[in-house]
C-alpha cells in the first residue's frame, strides 16, 4: 500500500473530491513490489550468466542443442518479471467526503473504471477468514459490490478497512474532522 495515511496523496488528486467539500479519507493504493529496475538488471545478469557458464560447458560435453534450451530459460525468466512489472502499475484511488465515495481503479493497461457511492448508503463488508484474516473488502450501495484493496496484504487490507469504516461513520454522522 502505498499511502497508508489518508493525507499523503491528497494533493495530487484532491481537486477531483468535490466541490469545496473536506475529505473524510483519501488513499492511494498501489502493489507492492521489493524488486526494481536495478535490481532486476543485477538478477537477470546472474541468470544470464550462469545459463551461459552451463550450457557452454554442456556444448563442449557435445550436447549442443542444450545451449539453446539455456537461452530460452532466461527467456522466460525475462517475460515473467515484465508480466509482474506490468502488474504493479494497477493502482486504486479511495475518496470519502461527507456526500460521496469516489473508487478509481486503474488497470495495469492504463484502463480505469470509477464508482460513486452516496455515503449514507454505502456498506462496508468485509469476508474474514478464521486463519487467515480479512480475504476480501467490499464497498456496496445499491446491490453493486466495488472490491477495493485486493492486491493488498491482509494487515494493510485491515488497515484500509479501518480507516474505511471510521470515514463512512463520520459522514453518516455529519462529523468532519480538519486534521488528520
Amino acid at each position: 500500500m502505498s499511502a497508508a495515511n489518508p493525507a499523503s496523496d491528497r494533493a495530487a488528486w484532491a481537486d477531483d473530491a468535490s466541490d469545496g467539500e473536506p475529505t473524510l479519507f483519501q488513499v492511494r493504493l498501489t502493489p507492492y513490489r521489493s524488486l526494481d529496475q536495478r535490481g532486476f538488471l543485477i538478477v537477470m545478469a546472474i541468470v544470464a550468466a550462469i545459463s551461459f557458464v552451463c550450457g557452454t560447458a554442456f556444448l563442449l560435453m557435445g550436447a549442443w542443442p542444450v545451449f539453446g534450451l539455456f537461452g530460452i530459460d532466461v527467456l522466460a525468466i525475462w517475460w515473467a518479471f515484465r508480466m509482474n512489472f506490468r502488474a504493479a502499475r494497477a493502482s486504486e484511488e479511495i475518496t470519502v467526503t461527507p456526500s460521496l465515495v469516489t473508487i478509481r481503479q486503474i488497470a495495469p493497461d492504463g484502463r480505469w473504471r470509477e464508482a460513486q457511492m452516496n455515503p449514507l448508503w454505502t456498506r462496508l463488508h468485509r469476508e474474514l477468514h478464521e486463519d487467515y484474516g480479512l480475504q476480501r473488502l467490499t464497498l456496496e450501495t445499491r446491490g453493486e459490490p466495488v472490491e477495493v484493496g485486493g492486491f493488498l496484504h491482509t494487515a494493510q487490507r485491515e488497515e484500509l478497512a479501518n480507516g474505511l469504516a471510521l470515514a463512512l461513520s463520520q459522514a453518516k454522522r455529519g462529523v468532519v474532522r480538519s486534521s488528520f
